[in-house]
């Protein structure tokens, strides 16, 4: 576990942003935080230069002009909303056109590219050392990943989620970024922490990590034996229903096992399957999309 020592602590996270109202516009991004680096010198760590901190954020449902469901007596049609995943059946033109509208607003923070991933609901980890050779529709999605950690300026990493465990970590002194998609099978195979293991060995040394929202316990079912499985061997992350139904609570699994990692780590509020501002495919089924939990060092 690393030491304490030269640890800033974060401010409080906020509550997510509320779903903008229809026609009033306003940015893709529901909850970021821009996390300072520090100017290189004797004062700095070895191999540390001039570092220009790192960007955490999340998008929601709620994009530019999304209304809630009940707004004018409509409910909310498939895919209504900010969707980035070109793979759950939704419309590929709507989806490749929100993603450069999200690249173009992640370029005003020092974003030159969005780096998604192929996600499988394992742990392995892609180290991204370079620039792609364009924008948000150039760059292919990595192929058969969970996470993704680099120390390239400008690459804004991306995973995608629709009720799993969207993790964004960062060392902003050290200029390295990472993501976990963390789903129940992700979590239990430790992506989370290996993304860290990664980002340690690019020179990482004091990483600070947030969970976005996720389907909570109270919703989260399983079957008896499946929480007696995860509960054996991670008694926290076992849980009941609102009607007390065998339930996991992923989230509290992924906190746990980035403590143990020596990683200080805070969540997001939110339930992806109580809120109608966020995608969940345990509520909507194959007509879910998908929101981003997103990091990066801007260029």
């Amino acid at each position: 576990m690393h030491g304490t020592a030269g640890r800033t602590s974060l401010p409080p996270v906020p509550q997510p942003a509320a779903p903008p109202a229809p026609g009033r516009g306003g940015g893709l991004l529901a909850w970021s935080r821009a996390l300072p680096g520090r100017g290189g010198g004797s004062g700095s760590p070895p191999g540390v230069g001039a570092a220009r901190g790192a960007v955490l954020a999340l998008t929601s449902r709620a994009g530019a002009g999304w209304a809630p469901p009940g707004a004018g007596g409509v409910p909310p049609g498939p895919y209504d909303g900010l969707d980035l995943a070109l793979h759950v059946g939704d419309d590929e033109a709507a989806v490749r056109a929100s993603r450069r509208a999200l690249a173009d607003e992640l370029a005003g923070r020092g974003a030159r590219e969005v780096r998604y991933l192929q996600q499988v609901h394992g742990a392995d980890v892609l180290v991204v050392d370079e620039v792609g050779p364009g924008g948000a529709d150039e760059v292919p999605d990595a192929p058969a990943v969970d996470a993704a950690v680099t120390a390239v300026p400008g690459v804004a990493l991306a995973v995608l989620v629709a009720d799993c465990v969207p993790v964004v970590m960062a060392d902003p002194v050290a200029g390295v970024v990472g993501v976990a998609h963390a789903g129940r099978r992700g979590a239990l195979l430790g992506a989370p922490v290996r993304a860290v293991e990664a980002m340690r060995g690019l020179g990482a040394r004091d990483v600070v990590a947030v969970l976005g929202p996720s389907i909570c316990a109270r919703c989260y079912e399983v079957p008896a034996d499946l929480r007696a499985a995860v509960a054996a061997e991670h008694p926290v992350g076992a849980s009941t229903t609102w009607e007390g139904a065998p339930s996991l609570d992923v989230a509290a699994l992924v906190l746990e096992q980035l403590a143990a990692a020596g990683v200080r780590a805070e969540q997001v509020p939110g339930c992806t399957a109580e809120r109608a501002d966020l995608w969940s495919y345990r509520r909507d089924g194959a007509a879910s999309g998908r929101t981003a939990g997103l990091a990066w060092v801007p260029a």
